[in-house]
């Protein structure tokens, strides 16, 4: 399978403390610079300093700044919103709730305190809340954002709301919310955030609207695979290459498949096609690797995973397996640097 639940979750948390902000906020009404007056100090001065000191990711000093403006004059329009501000981009998001909260009941029309109060109960965990805001943003766009339709379809999911989350990736990629594709669509989102059970009707609805749709097949056959049932992945692999025959995916994966039954003449065939069909991916020749070494052919593995390491130097199962085959030839220093490796790169990965 690709990358699991958790993975996907602190991406995204990554992904949406910095990228969502530049791509929603092109599309959203600014809220109107405070401009100094004459005046040395005032509020309007200090307000114009932070959002300099914001614009610089100098988060410490705005939010030092903007706390002192606050106790003095809490009544200072924007100053609540800015700290908000502040608190989201220094990913402490329960604090920014605090003051972004305070600022939309200032001005409910303030689209990036909206945003970035939705956002901020997204990532701290109050998807309910989320979603309306959410919600409101998408519909004040004057056109679909990709970004801002996938979170709020993550947080559709998150709430068993499978139709509004179709309907959401539907808008994401511009298909029809009742069309084979927006299933298809539903059932791929679901696999990443690990509702496999919900996936299946949704891939099998899919194919039932439309027999020859791409990825279905393969999708159901990677669902298979992850839970162990092989001679399923396989069959789903096989139909979905009666639909594509050059998709080099579903060779790796069926080679992948055939490995674990032990089966290493088909896995060797199936991995030499995705490998022809596609060379500058390490996964079918690591896997040839481990193929050949069960085959009893550590010279030919090591050409594999050599191969595999130049484009993935730490990938850290390819050195297990070379230095494997190192010791099968006998070339003792080699495997044990291979294993030293590693060791070195499990470390750095798992820590």
């Amino acid at each position: 399978m690709g990358p699991r639940g958790l993975e996907m979750a602190a991406e995204l948390r990554s992904y949406s403390a910095g990228l969502i902000l530049v791509v929603l906020m092109l599309a959203l009404p600014a809220r109107p610079q405070a401009q100094a007056p004459a005046g040395a100090d005032s509020p309007a001065d200090e307000l114009a300093r932070a959002e300099t000191l914001l614009s610089q990711h100098q988060l410490d000093q705005a939010i030092t700044l903007l706390t002192e403006v606050a106790q003095r004059e809490p009544k200072v329009p924007g100053v609540e919103a800015r700290l908000g501000k502040a608190y989201y981009e220094k990913r402490d998001y329960s604090k920014a709730v605090a003051h972004l909260e305070v600022a939309l009941k200032e001005n409910p029309q303030d689209g990036e305190t909206t945003q970035l109060l939705g956002l901020s109960y997204y990532l701290a965990g109050q998807v309910p809340k989320a979603i309306p805001l959410l919600e409101k943003v998408e519909a004040w766009l004057p056109r679909p954002d990709v970004t801002g339709s996938y979170i709020l379809g993550i947080s559709y999911l998150q709430t068993n709301q499978s139709d509004k989350a179709r309907a959401a990736f539907a808008k994401m990629f511009a298909v029809n919310p009742d069309s084979p594709g927006a299933h298809l669509v539903l059932g791929q989102m679901m696999l990443r955030q690990e509702f496999e059970d919900q996936a299946v009707p949704e891939l099998q609805r899919a194919l039932e609207l439309d027999p020859r749709l791409p990825m279905a097949h393969f999708l159901l056959g990677e669902l298979y695979l992850f839970r162990s049932k092989v001679q399923l992945a396989i069959e789903e692999f096989n139909k979905e290459l009666e639909i594509d025959p050059i998709l080099w995916l579903a060779y790796w994966r069926m080679g992948d498949a055939y490995a674990r039954i032990e089966n290493w003449n088909e896995a060797e065939r199936a991995l030499k096609q995705a490998i022809w069909l596609n060379q500058n991916f390490t996964g079918p020749y690591i896997l040839m690797g481990k193929v050949q070494l069960r085959k009893g052919n550590p010279d030919l593995a090591v050409g594999f995973l050599e191969r595999a390491l130049k484009m993935d130097p730490n990938n850290y199962l390819a050195h297990y397996l070379l230095g494997q085959a190192y010791q099968q030839l006998g070339r003792t220093e080699d495997a044990k640097r291979e294993f030293e490796l590693t060791r070195t790169l499990r470390e750095v990965k798992e820590p």
